[in-house]
């Protein structure tokens, strides 16, 4: 055994987490700002919630082409590619995948573009009773739509980049897309008579500039793009041999995104936007921390699998759960005891009103109690994914998808009826249905032998809970009543919004420590086997 492989790839994976963490908390600091201008400009209008419906459709198929079915397939592959084939069948498998997926992607467009009324039928059927409303928004969709084919091979040159241990440009790109739309937002839509049009240019450039920004990146690795039509590749076939299952089972959670959506529609207007800033604020944890960890060990996994490593392969997922709850956990009571506090300080200017925050509230605790179960899912779906395993996450997904729809009639339509807040059963829905979907895949890694407990959970759990009862007792004392934050200036609200998120972070971190947790407990696992395999330090 390399004597270095075991302590060359313990802080590996953390570090790698950490500078995809930095790198993406950059990007959602930079996405809270653009939210808030966002929220100033639009606020929740019917025009807001057209722009929001036009940027969800090419982000909703972003995520079954980008980073969410074509990365899950295109990664073992070329992961066995690089172990199997060296550098020129790397190159070769990108140019031909490049040239399918491109191909692919253009046609598609160029299809919505000439359908656009249709596709937004499809997605906001609440809105065909609102000629004005349901015009702009496939007008919207017309310039938002080809960001999916940009922002689709961005996500193939970022799955490239990681592959090779290169974490920190896949994740500082979606800086990109913010600083467009707030450049759009302040320098453009003064410009425009309907501010929305605005942002949806703004869409669409941030693609452009996301895609060219990795270039070089790609350059020293000789691994630029030049793409080939040829799906009849062998790596071609087999990456979609392994996407069609993965496709369905990604397409499970943005199948229940779109019935979201979709229902929303037929809600009060203002119900989408509500449904979005508070998501967005949910974003902010499950991108800076879950995805940042699933990023890193999925090529991880890869190389634990083809080197037949069980052992590793269960520790690296047992650490990368545990490493989700210490954070998902802490952050999903702060955002239920903080939910007015938060949105009055970062959205509660121009033309967002007292209600629409009061709305956003709602649904931004029913999102929050969901929380943990989307880091897991993230970090869980790798575990089956890395072994070319598509289907039984399809599975899990599909029994997820129905509960979903189910309890979002259950739900939402009482809600609606009884106290106008049918948005919040949505909300509710996904949370409840992820913790199933989560407890499925779960039990599916422990049944099929891949994943083991640590001995250490017992005691992990004894020192997370106790910290969260600390911490959660400290801001349910201190936090003021919702009308002060109401009356004071922005200044005044950030000032103290920081420094109850400064105190909740110091009363978790100090619970834990006089729990006994050390710093050292967040190492990630050594290598047993006999090499650390490729990249395994993981760095930047």
């Amino acid at each position: 055994m390399n004597p270095d492989a075991s302590s060359e790839h313990r802080p590996g994976l953390l570090r790698s987490s950490a500078v995809v963490g930095s790198m993406t908390m950059f990007s959602r600091v930079l996405g809270l700002a653009r939210d808030v201008i966002l929220a100033a400009v639009l606020g929740a209008s019917a025009n807001a919630d057209a722009f929001f419906i036009a940027f969800k459709i090419p982000n909703f198929l972003r995520r079954l082409f980008a980073e969410g079915a074509f990365a899950q397939a295109f990664v073992p592959v070329l992961a066995e590619c690089r172990e199997s084939g060296g550098q020129a069948a790397v190159r070769a498998l990108v140019d031909r995948v490049a040239g399918v997926l491109g191909g692919v992607l253009f046609l598609l467009t160029a299809v919505t573009l000439l359908a656009a009324p249709l596709v937004a039928g499809i997605f906001a059927p609440g809105y065909i009773a609102q000629p004005e409303k349901f015009a702009l928004t496939a007008d919207l969709i017309r310039i938002t739509f080809p960001y999916l084919m940009l922002i689709s091979l961005t996500g193939m040159c970022g799955a490239i980049l990681n592959s090779y241990g290169r974490f920190a440009v896949p994740a500082l790109t979606p800086v990109l897309l913010n600083v467009s739309l707030i450049g759009a937002s302040l320098l453009a839509a003064p410009h425009f008579a309907e501010p929305a049009f605005a942002l949806a240019w703004g869409v669409l450039f941030a693609g452009l500039i996301q895609l060219l920004f990795q270039m070089p990146f790609l350059y020293r690795l000789d691994l630029v793009p030049r793409p080939r039509w040829e799906p009849k590749h062998p790596g071609v076939r087999q990456v979609m041999t392994l996407m069609i299952p993965a496709l369905f089972g990604v397409s499970v959670s943005q199948l229940n995104l779109l019935f979201d959506t979709v229902l929303a529609s037929f809600l009060p207007t203002g119900s989408v936007s509500w449904l979005y800033y508070s998501d967005r604020l949910t974003e902010l944890p499950l991108g800076v921390f879950a995805i940042a960890v699933a990023t890193v060990i999925m090529p991880t996994l890869a190389a634990h699998k083809s080197a037949a490593r069980d052992e590793d392969y269960s520790k690296t997922l047992d650490w990368a759960v545990r490493s989700v709850l210490l954070v998902g956990v802490p952050a999903s009571l702060a955002l239920l005891l903080l939910a007015e506090p938060i949105l009055i300080s970062l959205f509660h200017y121009g033309a967002l009103s007292e209600r629409d925050i009061a709305m956003s509230a709602l649904s931004l605790r029913a999102y929050s109690l969901g929380l943990c179960a989307f880091m897991l899912i993230k970090v869980l779906a790798p575990g089956f994914y890395a072994r070319q395993d598509m289907v039984t996450p399809v599975r899990i997904g599909i029994r997820a998808m129905v509960a979903n729809m189910v309890m979002n009639v259950i739900f939402a339509v009482p809600l609606m009826f009884y106290f106008g807040i049918g948005h919040v059963g949505l909300a509710l829905a996904t949370s409840l249905s992820a913790f199933l979907n989560a407890g499925l895949l779960w039990k599916g890694l422990l049944r099929a032998n891949v994943y083991h407990f640590d001995g250490i959970w017992r005691r992990y759990l004894i020192r997370l809970v106790f910290a969260c009862l600390c911490m959660g007792m400290a801001l349910a004392f201190v936090t003021p009543e919702s009308a002060s934050w109401l009356e004071w200036d922005w200044d005044r609200r950030a000032l103290n919004i920081l420094g109850l998120c400064g105190l909740g972070l110091s009363v978790y971190l100090l619970a834990l420590r006089l729990a006994g947790a050390r710093l050292a407990d967040l190492r990630a696992p050594a290598v047993t086997g006999s090499q650390a395999g490729p990249d395994s330090r993981g760095s930047a």
